[in-house]
C-alpha cells in the first residue's frame, strides 16, 4: 500500500472552514451491507434531526434494497458513470442540507478515483469535506477492496470503517491481523465502529420489502412478517446499538 502523507497546516484550515460534508460508501465487493448501513446512517439523521440530502448513486441495484427502495421519492438516483450524471452530483454538493450521504454501488471504485483526481483540488477549496464508510466482513475480500480505496484516495478523506458480522460469530481475523490492514489502521488511524449480526428474517425482509428498522421497532410498517413481537424487539435492540456506534463518531459524520 502506497505511504500516506500526512495531514498539512492548509488541509486543517480548509477543514475548519467546510460548508458542506459528503459521506459516501465505499463501492468496492458488492454484498457487505453497505446499503445497510446507509440506511441505519440515515435515520440515525432523522431521528437527530439533522438535516441531509440522501442520493442513491447504485445504478445496478435498481429496486429492492437499494437507497430509493427505502426512502422512495426522496432520493434521486444519480448514474455517476455518465458525464450527465457527476454534473447532478456536483451540483447537489452546492446546494441544499450541509450533509449529503450518498450509497455508492459495487464496481464503482475507477469511476470515483477518476473524479477525486480531478475534481478534489477545486471540491475542497470550495469547503467539501468527505469521509468514506468502508464496510469489512469475515470475507477477506471486503478488506482488500477497502484497502484498495485507501490506496487511491491516501489522506483526502476521512474513513470510517463498519465490522459488519454478517453470520454469527464472524470472524475478523484477515482484518486484524493482515499486514495491510494494520499498516492501514496504523497510518490512518480511521474511525472503526461495529454492526452486530441480524436474523436473516429481520435482514432479508427489510430488504425485500424496503422496510427500515425504524418502521419495524416503532411498528409502522404493514408487513405482517414484520410485526411479529420478537423482531419487534430485536430490531428496537439493533437500531439502539447501532445508533450508539454512530453517537460514538460523529465527529466524523457532521461539520
Amino acid at each position: 500500500m502506497s505511504t500516506i502523507t500526512p495531514t498539512n497546516t492548509e488541509d486543517a484550515q480548509a477543514e475548519s472552514a467546510s460548508t458542506k460534508r459528503v459521506i459516501l460508501s465505499m463501492g468496492g465487493k458488492g454484498g457487505v451491507g453497505k446499503t445497510s448501513v446507509i440506511a441505519a446512517l440515515a435515520e440515525w439523521f432523522e431521528t437527530n434531526k439533522i438535516p441531509v440530502q440522501l442520493l442513491d448513486l447504485d445504478t445496478e441495484n435498481k429496486a429492492r434494497g437499494s437507497l430509493a427502495h427505502f426512502f422512495g421519492g426522496d432520493v434521486p438516483k444519480l448514474n455517476i458513470h455518465t458525464s450527465a450524471g457527476l454534473d447532478l452530483f456536483i451540483d447537489h454538493l452546492q446546494q441544499g442540507p450541509p450533509v449529503i450521504l450518498a450509497d455508492m454501488g459495487a464496481g464503482s471504485g475507477q469511476v470515483t478515483h477518476d473524479w477525486f483526481h480531478a475534481m478534489y483540488p477545486d471540491v475542497v477549496e470550495a469547503g467539501i469535506i468527505f469521509t468514506m464508510i468502508g464496510v469489512v466482513t469475515s470475507d477477506p475480500a471486503s478488506v482488500e477492496s477497502v484497502l484498495a480505496w485507501a490506496s487511491r484516495l491516501q489522506d483526502r478523506v476521512a474513513y470510517l470503517i463498519v465490522e459488519n458480522s454478517i453470520a454469527p460469530n464472524a470472524d475478523f481475523t484477515f482484518w486484524h491481523e493482515s499486514g495491510e490492514a494494520q499498516h492501514f489502521r496504523e497510518t490512518i488511524r480511521p474511525s472503526i465502529i461495529r454492526m452486530d449480526y441480524r436474523l436473516a428474517e429481520l435482514e432479508n425482509a427489510t430488504r425485500n420489502y424496503g422496510v427500515t428498522l425504524g418502521e419495524v421497532a416503532t411498528r409502522a410498517t404493514e408487513v405482517p412478517e414484520l410485526q411479529r413481537a420478537s423482531l419487534v424487539m430485536r430490531a428496537q435492540s439493533y437500531r439502539r446499538r447501532l445508533f450508539e456506534e454512530f453517537d460514538s463518531v460523529k465527529g466524523l459524520l457532521l461539520l
